[in-house]
């Protein structure tokens, strides 16, 4: 995995408010497993970049032969792209993480909350259609349950084990 901690984000838009932050990532490796590495990316990449201020998240490579090529001189010979490209087309884990989040926040979507002190990962965001998505992860090795409410309105959820989840309804009305 990667070394650091996601948070650190905030403290660069704080020093930096007049710049959007973007992050880019990329580790999943041909020797990883994709449960494990998709919660991990889910938590730090997808969720962890964006509850810190990040204007984007993007992964990458886009693709990659089944040898994990191309790469550029030097880089990590065992990345897997979102897509290897060889017989037919494999989905790998950035290609989830991503397509996750692009179905339901579309561009020009502001982040609205993030709860970091939860026992769920999260941040909501409003759409430019007046939508509410709010993305959810559950890491843990049993469900949870938890609630959502929004002006006046209350909504009982059971997330699954090791589950990331988008919930969506409109804002006005």
């Amino acid at each position: 995995m990667a070394a650091g901690d996601i948070s650190a984000l905030s403290a660069v838009r704080e020093a930096h408010p007049d710049m959007k932050l973007y992050f880019t990532e990329q580790w999943v490796g041909s020797d990883g497993q994709f449960g494990p590495d998709l919660l991990w990316h889910a938590r730090n990449v997808l969720i962890g970049a964006l509850r810190n201020g990040s204007a984007a998240v993007f992964e990458w490579n886009l693709a990659s032969d089944p040898w994990c090529g191309p790469h550029t001189a030097g880089g990590e010979a065992r990345c897997v792209g979102a897509l290897t490209i060889g017989d037919g087309i494999s989905r790998n884990v950035a290609y989830y993480v991503i397509a996750h989040a692009a179905k339901c926040v579309r561009p020009g979507s502001v982040r609205i909350f993030s709860d970091a002190d939860a026992p769920l990962h999260s941040v909501a965001f409003l759409t430019p259609e007046a939508r509410i998505v709010l993305l959810v992860l559950n890491e843990a090795d049993r469900p949870r349950s938890f609630a959502i409410a929004f002006r006046g309105r209350h909504a009982e959820v059971t997330l699954p084990a090791a589950a990331l989840a988008s919930y969506v309804w409109r804002a006005a009305g």
